[in-house]
């Protein structure tokens, strides 16, 4: 469910009604997700937390799965729409020329959000969850070809360079999420010196030749 369909001003008054409460069982399902895991998931959770009738929830939902798999997608799209949207206004406000610095700054903010808690505990419980995992990793991997397909469309004059680009986007992907792990026991200024060594690394990643 891509964030962009679900509030269509030109929709039914019904049909316009039906996705503000999607909305809001899907916001819950990630607040559920990142207070208490995956296991902690349930229909009567998220019916206490969004107040809608559990005929209600059936009708959107019938099924745990259907459930997930519609909040990986918001999730993901939530998060790709809040960097793109992000990225522009940082950039044209900076007086830093590099924009590789820039959006390695803006990624990092991007994995401590909501929608990434999210999907960070649906990523440790599909370890060993097979159900999960059936649905959740061919999510990410198509994710992944939209994620790109969204940057070319946004910024054509990346095309050249975006083997290099995604070679730094992968370190800082795998970086960041390192670090967030182990934020909790690092200091404020041992954070800022791994985040300092990611942003210089793409940005020597991607002025290889």
């Amino acid at each position: 469910m891509r964030p962009e369909s679900i509030a269509d001003d030109d929709a039914p008054w019904q049909q316009r009604k039906s996705s503000q409460m999607q909305v809001r069982i899907l916001e819950a399902t990630i607040d559920c997700l990142v207070e208490k895991g995956y296991a902690g998931l349930t229909t009567n959770e998220i019916v206490q937390r969004t107040g809608v009738s559990r005929g209600a929830m059936h009708h959107h939902f019938p099924q745990r799965a259907g459930l997930v798999e519609a909040v990986v997608e918001y999730a993901l799209y939530q998060r790709m729409h809040m960097f793109l949207d992000s990225y522009q206004t940082a950039f044209k406000r900076s007086k830093r020329s590099n924009f590789i610095e820039v959006a390695t700054e803006l990624h990092w903010r991007n994995v401590q959000s909501r929608e990434f808690g999210a999907l960070l505990e649906l990523m440790v419980a599909s370890r060993t969850d097979t159900d999960l995992a059936d649905f959740y990793i061919p999510a990410l991997r198509k994710y992944d070809k939209v994620w790109a397909d969204e940057m070319m469309r946004n910024f054509p004059e990346w095309a050249r360079q975006w083997r290099d680009l995604q070679v730094a986007s992968d370190f800082a992907m795998a970086a960041h999420v390192g670090l967030l792990l182990y934020k909790p026991m690092f200091s404020a200024s041992r954070t800022r010196a791994v985040r300092d060594l990611i942003s210089k690394t793409c940005i020597d990643l991607h002025n290889l030749e």
